[in-house]
């Protein structure tokens, strides 16, 4: 990872942008999807990608690079870092090794909101992408954890469709110990078996 600012103090404009990266994906750029699942989370969408490359491709570099690890210590600003970091990098990044770059940084920040039970204060769709990481990691240490979180929003009305796909998660690590899905976009050599079960509808995400 590349250097730190953790202990950099936060400022306004810190704090406005990470309003602005919160109430971007949460609620679209006019509000109007405020409490919904938005169909973009989980969608390819050439216009959604470009959006967030436009708007915040600078601040998902800074936080890869480490200049935003401050937000991480606020619990006002550790999930718009996360979002950043597990998610815009998906994004902006898509179908390409650095899509992944981020995710080091994200999981550590989960792991500080988990364990200083910001999380228990935020709304359901925030907690929702706080556990995003533990999902996205290739460790089973963490997918048991991402279990773990998710089951506590499964009777949601909101954030309870999030359970299902951190089992099927679950289910893939506990196979093969890896994503078969990202070893092309990774260089990684797939085994017959994974090649087997990329053929499989639903084998990707």
């Amino acid at each position: 990872m590349g250097m730190s600012d953790a202990n950099r103090p936060l400022d306004s404009a810190d704090l406005e942008r990470a309003r602005e990266v919160l109430h971007f994906w949460f609620a679209g750029d006019d509000g109007s999807e405020a409490a919904t699942v938005r169909r973009q989370w989980f969608a390819k969408d050439d216009a959604f990608d470009a959006s967030i490359d436009y708007r915040f491709a600078a601040l998902v570099a800074d936080a890869i690079a480490g200049r935003c690890d401050a937000w991480g210590h606020d619990r006002r600003c550790a999930p718009a870092l996360v979002i950043v970091l597990d998610q815009f990098t998906r994004n902006v990044y898509r179908d390409t090794p650095r899509m992944f770059a981020g995710d080091e940084r994200a999981l550590a920040v989960a792991r500080r909101i988990v364990a200083q039970r910001w999380d228990e204060g935020y709304d359901a769709l925030t907690r929702w992408f706080c556990y995003m990481p533990f999902e996205h990691s290739e460790s089973l240490d963490d997918q048991n954890e991402s279990l773990r979180l998710f089951a506590i929003l499964r009777d949601d009305p909101l954030a309870g469709g999030a359970w299902r796909w951190a089992v099927r998660h679950h289910e893939i690590i506990e196979r093969f110990g890896r994503f078969p899905h990202r070893n092309a976009i990774l260089g990684r050599q797939s085994s017959p078996e994974e090649l087997a079960f990329l053929k499989e509808p639903g084998s990707s995400f």
